[in-house]
């Protein structure tokens, strides 16, 4: 066997990894000496200032108020859907005040169209109104059969119906059967 004299101006290069990881790891695991004695004034500050104390009172829960439920103005969200709605020829327009009366929604529109293109093209126009007129983008359901249709703008439910599925379900009865001072229309 030979042997290659190693000279030391080429030091292996395993040791030159070892101590660049070593190095690396010693400036990550310990922090700058300034560091740390902010650190520790910090915590003592912290430890130093006592949290003012609460005096407790034995007092009894108060009696929930009942106050009557101001009606607001017709949404600008409504007026939109309801002008929409009106512009694509929908038929049939119900709108349901559902006010103080259900968490869903403050409104509901529940309206017709003829075919399954119109109930779709109605519910885009209204997606893309609602946006245009500042509101957040709403949820969607049933666009792709086209026979009921959902457009949740948040204070505003819009059902679309093609005449059938309308009939079949019958929403707004079952709406206004709930609540019947729910009609505005």
């Amino acid at each position: 066997m030979i042997a290659i004299p190693r000279t030391p101006a080429t030091p292996r290069p395993k040791a030159k990894a070892k101590t660049a990881f070593k190095a690396a790891a010693t400036k990550t695991a310990k922090p700058k000496l300034a560091t740390r004695k902010l650190a520790a004034k910090a915590k003592t500050k912290a430890k130093a200032i006592p949290a003012p104390k609460a005096k407790a009172k034995a007092k009894a829960p108060a009696a929930p108020k009942l106050v009557a439920q101001k009606k607001t103005p017709r949404s600008t969200l409504l007026a939109v859907a309801e002008k929409i709605l009106d512009d694509g020829k929908a038929e049939d327009i119900v709108t349901l005040d559902l006010q103080g009366k259900s968490d869903i929604a403050d409104y509901m529109l529940v309206a017709t169209a003829n075919s399954t293109r119109q109930v779709a093209a109605l519910a885009q126009h209204l997606v893309e109104g609602i946006k245009t007129a500042g509101h957040p983008k709403p949820g969607v359901e049933g666009l792709k059969h086209g026979d009921w249709v959902l457009v949740d703008a948040g204070d505003v439910i819009v059902h679309l119906f093609r005449p059938e599925t309308r009939a079949y379900y019958n929403l707004e009865k079952m709406w206004r059967d709930a609540f019947p001072e729910a009609s505005g229309q």
